[in-house]
């Protein structure tokens, strides 16, 4: 079978029946003759003959052209053994060659050249070998022989030509279809690819925040009850305020909680139901209500730097915190350092507790998290245990350039902080 350019059922459907009406008509009207002289002439019953077969070869000149040709072939050769004059059917050869060639491949299209140049020279001989006689002038019938092969063969060669030209412009335009329809299914996987991705990494951002938020403020609400507990005990009149802290701990870890749940369900993150993203301001507020145990000291004035700059700050102090109080240990105790200086501003979290000695919760979340804060910041974080003992988390946090937006002025949204491909082997145990 040949190869043909994708078509549909319906388009198939459609030029099948307009070729059958085509060579239908233009079948009769150049058979006429021969379906009026048929009777009374046996000459004239071959070329009949022989046109219907040439003929209705036409009518599968797309859907199956090796069967058009082997008709139009076979309706050649008996003319060739029948007949030694031309008839009106030589006007098929032409149209079979230029829909073979159109309809088949490149290498199986060669064949109707040779059966077409078989054709152009077996066709004008026995044309010639009808006229002899002898009284025919030789050179007057070679030229004949000449001027009718040539002819034969143009109309071959030129059908060919423009079948063969045809069918590769048609497969071009295919094949730009095809690249344009490729191109854009690319363009859908990269952007099913992005969407996949941009939801992962909010996935991740958001466990991150849900596990700073509910970690410290579980870690501070139960090391406040702890002491409250003993504090009731001794001073009674003291035991409220560890209450209303606890309490304090509890609305400020619940706005937070309301603001995520806000940004998850595409709520205005800066209605006036919610706070405002924590950032460098609410530090001390931070470690006062983390206990008497930890301290804070800072270096420097509270420079103005981007939302995303405070906010990885504050949950660093806050994340160094929260391991502390659930690592190292009740009699331990811890320092909450910021230096803000003039290129970095550096966040450092010491205690003296038991360090590497500290045990496993089966978590592990903390660390990591602050390494791909400080990492989507541009920084480097350090944290290990202390060669003293304890345990160090130290984040340098490079200060955006001059010129850039100052903070709240154009804030990122939430989430949105582009994630590091890698994130860094952290050692000193799980926190």
């Amino acid at each position: 079978m040949s190869t043909t350019l994708p078509e549909t059922a319906d388009q198939e459907r459609r030029a099948f029946l307009v070729n059958g009406i085509a060579v239908v008509v233009v079948g009769l009207m150049a058979l006429l003759p021969y379906f009026l002289l048929g009777s009374s002439s046996p000459r004239m019953a071959a070329a009949l003959v022989t046109g219907l077969l040439m003929w209705a070869g036409l009518l599968w000149r797309r859907r199956n052209p090796l069967l058009m040709l082997a008709l139009v072939t076979a309706g050649g050769i008996l003319q060739l053994f029948l007949l030694n004059v031309p008839t009106t059917s030589v006007v098929v050869i032409p149209v079979a060659v230029y829909s073979y060639a159109r309809w088949v491949d490149g290498r199986r299209s060669r064949l109707v050249l040779l059966l077409g140049a078989a054709a152009a020279v077996l066709g004008p001989l026995s044309w010639v070998a009808g006229m002899m006689s002898p009284y025919t002038d030789f050179t007057a019938t070679l030229t004949f022989y000449v001027l009718a092969a040539v002819v034969c063969g143009g109309m071959v060669v030129t059908p060919y030509a423009i079948g063969r030209r045809i069918r590769e412009s048609a497969l071009i335009t295919d094949q730009r279809a095809q690249a344009r329809v490729q191109r854009h299914q690319a363009e859908l996987a990269e952007r099913e690819a992005a969407a996949r991705f941009a939801e992962v990494r909010a996935r991740s951002q958001i466990a991150r925040e849900l596990h700073d938020i509910v970690a410290h403020s579980l870690s501070v609400m139960i090391v406040q009850a702890e002491g409250g507990r003993a504090l009731a005990a001794k001073r009674p009149e003291h035991a409220a305020e560890v209450l209303g802290t606890i309490a304090e701990t509890g609305r400020d870890a619940l706005a937070e909680m309301r603001r995520i749940v806000g940004v998850l369900r595409g709520e205005d993150p800066a209605a006036p139901d919610y706070r405002p993203t924590p950032g460098l301001d609410d530090i001390p507020e931070m470690v006062e209500r983390s206990g008497d145990r930890v301290a804070l000291v800072v270096r420097g004035a509270v420079p103005s730097v981007p939302q995303t700059v405070g906010l990885t700050a504050y949950r660093i102090a806050q994340e160094g915190v929260t391991n502390f109080l659930k690592h190292a240990g009740p009699e331990a105790r811890c320092q909450v350092t910021v230096s803000y200086l003039p290129d970095m501003i550096v966040v450092e979290v010491a205690d003296d507790g038991v360090g590497a000695a500290s045990s496993d919760d089966g978590a592990g979340h903390g660390l990591q998290g602050m390494a791909e804060r400080v990492a989507a910041m541009g920084g480097q974080l350090l944290a290990r245990p202390r060669s003293t003992g304890g345990f160090l988390v130290r984040a340098l946090l490079p200060m955006p350039p001059a010129g850039s937006s100052p903070a709240n002025s154009h804030p990122a949204p939430p989430f949105q902080t582009p994630a590091p491909p890698n994130v860094p082997t952290i050692p000193g145990g799980p926190r």
